[in-house]
């Protein structure tokens, strides 16, 4: 019960038991008083009566006698008058047996009035002629009594009506500061740290709502300074503290984490962009000119990129910048290298360099699985071309790093994505997350979709994923897919389920509004779905995602943040995103070598930051049992990979 009930239920019981103190006083108080009236009333009518009677007993006209009693004992106040004489035997007597009208027996039973009786000698002379007995009637006394009875009961209830309003208005407006305090401490739960002002002016209940606030504001301060420590672990380790791209070791984990994952890429572009002179200016202009060119540089490299183009960019040593294109083919690399080009060949007009070479770019385009290491030493290659053919050139050749499948353009990539959502082939393989300390107890299934191509060969999302969002099919590819898990799910023992989604078909709200629906309509209530988006994407749109992320928790779902900790954003996001788990990327699994690695600790701050909100962390690309024991260790709720199964075929066509 809440103390606003217990408070009023308090006042109310109080009152009820002034209610009952004064009421048996008061109808006592009337009791004895009506007692009294009637004693009197008698007594008076004894006496008056006995001196009219007097002449008339003495002349012994009892006809007279009688006479004038029944006048008076006709009027209706008196339950008996009678006339004896010097005897004491009864002469005259009338009776009227006691019937009270409108009265209730049990409230003449709880409240008994006494009717003494009043007497009066009669005289003739100086001589006794007999004695004259009168009682009052109560009938009236309890009509009274009773109406008494009624007006104070219905005052008290009228009094307590107007208590029960009053009070329960003032003390919500008294109470209204320890309801803000409960609120705070829901927020706090919530990992949301509102501040309560203004205080409130009762003295106690400011000095709690101060202590709350006081706690509010350290709690938040003690989330701040982990996120920053972990967002400070990460630059030092992955980030180049000049550019703010990342370094060397970040990209090398992005391409390789990339290449060794469930689904490998099989396409991609590999940028190395080389600053010239870069020496010479730090020698003659001074490193801040060196600095500044490489900044200038980087800005570019961003802004020909942006947030619409996937990518993994790094300032690799000096003047030497990597960038990485996962989901590029050799159109698109030509297409941003020209880009590229031209912005960084326009620096020598702002005196930052001593002649017109700026730069040379050497690229490559892959088809097959290439690690850092190739892409890099072939890239060189490729640099090497570029320079021979003259200043600010940039050259782009393919890479065979190994056998596979011939390299295949844009328009047939397209075409062929789009037979098979119209063919509905689409494959969905499943693979559990097991809990870190338990690997036999699974936390949810991922699924993973794949497409059919040509009838024969199945391609990753990792491939056709940006080509659907190119072409503007995404959102139905994602439809497809739910559609799939909705309508098969019954035949799998799983009912926590974790789907991919496109952060663009959240931007969609025909998408929105039907996934509600159907989900809404689920007869099924213990399927549980964790709506998987990629942490880079729902940073970028993170109002639409907090939105989405709302709508499905209302409905029993709730969403996953995958490849946590790639971006170089801030992770305050996370507070209001609150989702049900993040899954650390696999770039750091790769990296959990020993307990001294940058990426042990990396990951046990990310770990601190979620779990500070209540948020789950699974480690992803878990391979090996030393990885494993590492993730334990580190207190990671859950991780997935090849360590505890391949990605089985779950169903295939909708």
């Amino acid at each position: 019960m809440t103390l606003h009930r217990q408070l009023l239920l308090f006042t109310l019981i109080l009152c009820f038991f002034l209610f009952v103190g004064v009421w048996i006083y008061k109808l006592q108080t009337t009791r004895i008083f009506l007692q009294n009236q009637l004693e009197v009333h008698a007594q008076d009518t004894a006496t008056s009566l006995a001196l009219s009677l007097s002449p008339l007993v003495g002349g012994e006209d009892l006809a007279a006698v009688e006479t004038m009693m029944n006048a008076i004992f006709d009027r209706g106040y008196y339950r008996q008058i009678s006339l004896s004489d010097i005897d004491g035997t009864v002469v005259v007597k009338r009776l009227l047996p006691v019937a009270v009208d409108g009265v209730p027996d049990w409230f003449i039973e709880m409240l008994p009035l006494e009717t003494p009786g009043g007497e009066s000698l009669i005289m003739t002379g100086w001589k006794r002629a007999g004695t004259l007995y009168v009682e009052s009637h109560p009938g009236y006394a309890y009509q009274t009594l009773w109406q008494t009875f009624i007006r104070i009961t219905g005052y008290f209830l009228l009094t307590g009506l107007i208590v029960f309003v009053i009070g329960s208005t003032a003390l919500k407006y008294l109470l209204r500061p320890l309801r803000r305090v409960e609120e705070q401490a829901d927020s706090i739960c919530r990992r949301e740290y509102t501040i309560q002002e203004p205080l409130p002016k009762t003295r106690e209940l400011k000095r709690v709502v101060t202590s709350m606030n006081k706690m509010t504001t350290r709690v938040r301060e003690m989330f701040e300074e982990q996120s920053q420590i972990a967002e400070k672990l990460r630059e030092n380790a992955y980030g180049d503290p000049l550019t703010g791209l990342g370094n060397r070791r970040f990209l090398e984990g992005q391409i390789d984490g990339t290449m060794t994952g469930s689904e490998k890429v099989v396409k991609g572009v590999f940028l190395f962009v080389q600053i010239q002179d870069l020496q010479k200016i730090n020698d003659e202009k001074g490193y801040g000119a060196g600095d500044e060119l490489l900044l200038r540089s980087a800005e570019i490299i961003d802004e020909i990129l942006g947030p619409e183009i996937p990518h993994s960019s790094a300032r690799l040593t000096g003047g030497d910048f990597g960038i990485f294109l996962p989901d590029a083919d050799k159109d698109d690399g030509e297409k941003i290298t020209a880009k590229l080009a031209n912005r960084l060949a326009a620096l020598s007009g702002q005196g930052l360099t001593f002649s017109d070479e700026v730069f040379s770019i050497g690229g490559v385009y892959y088809s097959s699985h290439c690690t850092f290491r190739d892409l890099l030493a072939k890239a060189d290659t490729a640099l090497a071309a570029s320079k021979h053919d003259g200043p600010n050139s940039w050259h782009l050749e393919p890479a065979d790093c190994e056998d596979g499948q011939p390299h295949q353009g844009k328009v047939w990539w397209r075409q062929n994505l789009e037979q098979s959502l119209a063919d509905r082939a689409i494959n969905l393989y499943g693979q559990h997350v097991v809990r870190t300390n338990a690997p036999a107890v699974p936390l949810h299934m991922e699924l993973y979709s794949r497409i059919t191509i040509d009838q024969e060969r199945e391609v990753p999302a990792g491939v056709f994923i940006p080509l659907a969002e190119r072409a503007d099919v995404i959102t139905q590819l994602d439809r497809r897919v739910v559609e799939l898990v909705l309508d098969t799910y019954h035949s799998w023992q799983d009912r926590k389920l974790a789907v991919n989604l496109s952060v663009t078909s959240l931007l969609d709200p025909e998408f929105v509004d039907w996934l509600r629906s159907r989900l809404h309509t689920l007869a099924d209530k213990t399927l549980e779905i964790y709506f998987e988006l990629s942490e880079i994407s729902a940073v970028r749109n993170l109002d639409a995602v907090t939105a989405f992320s709302r709508q499905v928790k209302e409905l029993g779902h709730d969403i996953g943040i995958d490849h946590f900790g790639r971006s170089f954003s801030n992770f305050g996001y996370l507070k209001s995103l609150q989702p049900e788990y993040v899954k650390i990327d696999r770039t750091f699994t790769r990296e959990l070598e020993s307990g001294d690695s940058d990426a042990f600790f990396f990951v046990g701050s990310l770990r601190s930051v979620a779990h500070s909100l209540d948020i789950k962390v699974i480690g992803e690309g878990v391979e090996t049992d030393a990885q494993r024991t590492l993730f334990e260790e580190l207190r990671v709720d859950g991780f997935q990979g090849y360590l505890v199964e391949q990605p089985v075929l779950m169903t295939s066509k909708i």
